[in-house]
């Protein structure tokens, strides 16, 4: 039965990384999880993420999408470009892997990173040092960072306490 347990904790750290990254060191964090498993197992939610839609994006676009939004007529409109796509471009599929755990989610990232048209062994390596990257800085953050937190709250109410008194 601990067993079951064990795999149940990571199994749900490892699905909601693949939503959110931040989710993984948290989630890892409140399941009780080794600090290594945690940074591991939020690792491989992103990645998963990463190469289903690397290898299977296409796929989805043409067969999935295509039923829901072909009745669309696309209207192409000369416009400014944004912001965003200018940064985008200069920093290139590393600029994107780069703020995909801490601003963009696996999901958008990926997306972003097909849409500016690099390569899928292209996007998987340079979101895979992201990932091995942001893991080790936010699971340290968030499990040393919260230990960090509690103390703080503490001392806070012990002198508060005497104050009150």
């Amino acid at each position: 039965m601990i067993m079951w347990e064990l795999i149940l904790k990571i199994f749900s750290v490892y699905l909601s990384s693949m939503l959110k990254f931040i989710f993984g060191p948290v989630g890892g964090l409140a399941a009780g999880l080794n600090i290594f498993v945690t940074m591991v197992v939020t690792i491989a939610g992103m990645m998963t993420v990463v190469v289903v839609l690397a290898y299977f994006g296409a796929f989805i676009r043409r067969r999935i999408l295509v039923r829901f939004f072909s009745k669309r007529k696309q209207k192409k409109e000369l416009r400014e470009p944004s912001p965003w796509r200018e940064r985008a471009k200069r920093y290139g599929v590393a600029g994107v892997a780069f703020l995909t755990p801490i601003i963009l989610t696996p999901i958008g990232g990926t997306l972003v990173a097909i849409g500016m048209g690099s390569t899928r062994q292209k996007i998987i390596t340079y979101m895979l040092m992201s990932a091995g990257f942001w893991s080790f800085i936010l699971t340290l953050a968030v499990y040393f960072g919260a230990d960090a937190l509690v103390q703080l709250a503490k001392e806070f109410s012990e002198i508060w306490s005497i104050k009150s008194q």
